[in-house]
């Protein structure tokens, strides 16, 4: 497979903010029904980019590689197929790899992924799979023609002894071909940027996006945060606190935080925003909506 049009790492580095979009494969017909709803309503937006995640633990690959296909046949979107090590030999991840070359998927986000007993529990790796993100970059670089990005932690990996460590790691993988990340989950413009200097400190110059997700269910989000290594800083738990048994007004405060972080972000030079929406398009357009009016 060639690149012939422009790839998103190119466009991120002619400094075009970038809108994106994150979907997790759903379970049933109902929740895809649900899901290409929501493309549908976020497609006029024209993001950047969609992706598409494997699910808790590598679960649901089979659907995901099929609804990335599906975006990139049926829609005017780019998708970015989501790839992780999790219980798969490295033939499994190469038969995927191929599959998203013939669907036109030309990006993909090489993942390391969480182990399947969840972030908490040590990871294993398949007997003949890899061990590493970095493994998955090599082995996607070495394919040829795809855009690959990584995942980039503001409070570091769960596994990283130091932030230091964490943003070596993650230098080493932009070493082994790949060209941008997107991040976890955070709530701190100032954990972003930290990140950011930590990775240009050791030779990290591609784009690094940062991830939103609007805090809409407080319970929700928390079991989220945790299970990317991240927390809800108190000073925003506390915000929520006169206020979380009222639906209404949780949501209205979230967007109103994200709504902030990410004009933090984008006046801090960020080089764009990719919005993990949980497959429901409403609070993301209304956060669209309100930066794009400024």
């Amino acid at each position: 497979m060639v690149l012939t049009e422009q790839t998103l790492a190119e466009e991120l580095k002619a400094h075009t903010p970038s809108f994106s979009f994150e979907f997790f494969p759903p379970k049933d017909d109902a929740g895809e029904e649900l899901l290409w709803q929501t493309i549908a309503e976020l497609e006029p937006l024209n993001p950047t980019f969609v992706s598409v995640t494997y699910g808790a633990g590598g679960s649901t690959r089979e659907r995901t590689v099929r609804i990335t296909g599906r975006i990139a046949a049926s829609t005017s979107l780019r998708p970015v197929g989501h790839l992780t090590l999790v219980d798969q030999s490295r033939g499994e991840i190469e038969s995927v790899l191929k599959q998203y070359e013939a669907a036109g998927v030309r990006h993909v986000l090489a993942l390391r992924g969480d182990p399947e007993g969840g972030p908490s529990t040590p990871w294993q790796p398949h007997p003949d799979g890899l061990n590493h993100a970095i493994d998955l970059v090599e082995l996607a670089n070495s394919l040829g023609g795809f855009c690959i990005g990584v995942a980039a932690f503001p409070e570091g990996h769960p596994d990283a002894a130091t932030l230091d460590d964490d943003a070596r790691v993650l230098a080493a993988k932009a070493a082994a071909g790949a060209e941008f990340a997107v991040t976890q989950l955070f709530f701190r413009s100032s954990d972003y940027f930290a990140l950011v200097e930590r990775a240009r400190a050791y030779g990290c110059d591609i784009p690094i996006i940062p991830g939103i997700m609007p805090i809409l269910n407080l319970a929700q989000v928390q079991r989220m945060a945790e299970l990317s290594g991240s927390q809800v800083p108190e000073e925003i738990l506390d915000q929520f606190g006169p206020i979380k048994d009222d639906k209404a007004a949780v949501r209205a405060l979230g967007i109103e935080l994200a709504t902030r972080l990410c004009r933090e972000l984008l006046d801090g030079s960020a080089p764009g925003l990719h919005f993990y929406t949980l497959n429901r398009s409403k609070a993301t357009r209304e956060i669209f909506e309100s930066l794009k009016a400024r």
